[in-house]
């Protein structure tokens, strides 16, 4: 795994805090690289808008605030409800097929060794399902912009997996909500697949905001 992909993996998953610097000599002993390969890294990291620069100072993880929060969910609502409603009006008989497939594969994420296999398996095929519903839009550009404001929401996003992706009663209300929403994309129910889908993104903001004001983060 590169530099740039194991650094991004870690800021997501919280083993750096919001705003702690990252010393370059320290990462060059976790991850095993060269300082180039870092730099470029770090740089990468700055376009993801997940690590910030300072000048003459280095880097530093970027804030977190309760404001980007609601900003990253609406905006990727928003983005998701237009790419849907494409999906639904351009998806073909091969699209509807991936979708089911993608479903299926995700309910059958129950019993897992490990916690943490468990949210890494239950997360890729989330991510599968949803990028198949997407996929059916057939909007390169969009799709791209889709996956912008998904890396940007992740670091949000895991904080409320880490939450309630390990309860059993939380695995089966969104197996709930999948199966709901491939009821009305498959039926073409645009107004309806539409609220879904909205409800769905957006359920894990209020524990999100409880998570971050705890940590003293407004």
């Amino acid at each position: 795994m590169s530099a740039y992909r194991q650094l991004k993996h870690d800021i997501i998953r919280g083993c750096y805090a919001p705003e702690q610097k990252l010393l370059m000599s320290r990462l060059k002993e976790q991850y095993g690289a060269s300082t180039g390969p870092l730099r470029e890294a770090l740089s990468q990291l700055v376009a993801d808008r997940l690590v910030v620069a300072i000048s003459q100072r280095g880097y530093r993880v970027a804030p977190m605030s309760l404001a980007e929060l609601n900003d990253i969910y609406d905006a990727r609502a928003q983005l998701e409800g237009l790419i849907l409603r494409l999906a639904i009006e351009r998806g073909d008989d091969d699209w509807e097929a991936t979708v089911l497939a993608t479903a299926h594969r995700l309910a059958k994420v129950t019993d897992v060794n490990t916690p943490d296999d468990l949210l890494d398996l239950w997360d890729q095929r989330h991510k599968a399902f949803h990028t198949a519903i997407a996929s059916g839009c057939n909007s390169p550009h969009l799709l791209q912009m889709r996956n912008t404001l998904f890396d940007q929401v992740e670091r949000y996003r895991h904080l409320w997996l880490q939450e309630t992706v390990m309860s059993s009663k939380a695995l089966e209300l969104k197996r709930q909500e999948h199966a709901a929403l491939v009821d009305v994309i498959l039926a073409r129910d645009t107004a309806q697949a539409d609220t879904l889908m909205r409800d769905h993104l957006m359920t894990p903001v209020p524990i999100i905001t409880r998570v971050l004001e705890a940590r003293g983060i407004s």
